[in-house]
């Protein structure tokens, strides 16, 4: 029996081996979000926003307030022409693989937490290849690694393994994985990953350190530059997030999408991506993590997103009922995951470890692929293509 210890730290300081790169992204969307109140908006300021053809931040914000929660309709039609003139048709499919579940983080809303009590476990390189080949024999050519936290059970090289037999099953690989400095980004770039998503939870400083009690993830500043850092290694996409039900959920997604669109800003060439994810149960569930967002406010939320940020991916996750992300498909999300299995392994392989939180919309690739053909989209297996 393997035992990953949580390493306590002062979550204001760098851990020697953590980059500091010469940014300014961090300050101005704290600037930001510290001066949003939502309850500064009237219907009026949503107005205005919807009819504008290109918004300022302060439009955002009018989307995100309270004051909008009665103009979803109108929303809904504004973000269904933006999604259509930016992406047509298309919706992008894609799936995980859990390689490894075993994390260094307390997190106290995540089930692999590195006090939680679950069954860890590592795909080894062969099973790996085995999960890979089951995968790709459904059309897939997108596919996400998944790790928990633990640079010690998946270090570096094992992830560069992971990534070069992907690559032989799959034409795009994304990451999502701990946070890395601008030169192990650059070696697993060139290992082949095209992508990295990289979620700061919340970016209420005081509540970030409330759930995150120990580990390399509680050092808020590196977690927040992670995209940056990224970027500068050669990843060409970068995905963020926030965990809505943290803190003030209209804050958070507000600073996410700042952030996306201040680092796009910097760097004009990368390509963003959200995710608004809600909290789920897991095994040894916490009681006081109950609290959730409602479906309407996560609607409301993608849709203020691609109506100010237009051309950027939206994913919604299997944590979120089928009904509702068939509903959000086409005038919000761009993205959504299909035959998804959140334990390590479980395609081809015995699962060997436990599931990181449950998930709502089980279907299978050839169900979503489907639902999509039926209702007039067209099933998008990847995006680009390297000459």
């Amino acid at each position: 029996m393997f035992i990953i210890y949580c390493v306590k730290m002062s979550k204001d300081k760098y851990l020697k081996d953590m980059e500091v790169i010469d940014s300014d992204l961090m300050e101005k969307v704290l600037y930001h979000m510290d001066k949003f109140n939502p309850e500064n908006f009237n219907e009026n300021d949503v107005k205005i926003a919807i009819k504008k053809e290109n918004l300022s931040i302060k439009d955002f914000q009018a989307l995100l307030s309270p004051a909008a929660s009665n103009f979803i309709e109108e929303m809904a039609q504004r973000a269904k022409v933006e999604t259509s003139k930016h992406f047509g048709n298309s919706i992008s499919l894609f799936t995980p693989l859990y390689i490894s579940n075993y994390c260094e983080n307390q997190c106290i809303y995540c089930g692999f937490n590195c006090k939680n009590k679950i069954k860890r476990g590592k795909l080894s390189l062969k099973e790996i290849e085995e999960e890979l080949k089951i995968i790709s024999k459904t059309g897939l050519e997108d596919i996400l690694l998944l790790t928990g936290e633990s640079m010690f059970k998946s270090d570096l090289k094992y992830i560069s393994e992971a990534i070069k037999l992907a690559s032989k099953y799959f034409r795009l690989v994304g990451l999502e994985i701990y946070s890395l400095n601008t030169k192990d980004y650059k070696y697993l770039h060139e290992s082949g990953a095209d992508y990295v998503c990289i979620y700061q939870e919340t970016y209420d400083k005081k509540q970030y350190a409330k759930y995150h009690l120990s580990g390399p993830k509680s050092i808020y500043e590196h977690r927040f530059n992670s995209q940056e850092r990224a970027i500068l290694g050669g990843m060409r996409k970068v995905g963020f997030g926030s965990l809505l039900g943290l803190s003030d959920f209209r804050k958070d997604a507000f600073a996410t999408v700042i952030h996306g669109y201040y680092l796009q800003r910097k760097y004009s060439k990368a390509e963003i991506s959200f995710s608004f994810l809600r909290l789920r149960p897991f095994i040894n569930n916490i009681p006081e993590l109950n609290k959730t967002i409602t479906e309407k406010e996560l609607l409301q939320v993608i849709l203020a997103t691609r109506i100010f940020m237009a051309f950027a991916d939206i994913t919604v996750s299997t944590r979120e009922r089928s009904k509702f992300r068939n509903g959000v498909v086409g005038i919000g999300a761009t993205k959504i995951s299909a035959g998804v299995n959140v334990g390590v392994g479980g395609h081809e392989t015995k699962e060997k470890g436990d599931k990181q939180f449950e998930i709502l919309d089980k279907r299978s690739v050839k169900e979503i692929e489907w639902f999509l053909e039926k209702n007039g989209f067209q099933s998008v297996y990847i995006d680009h293509i390297y000459l």
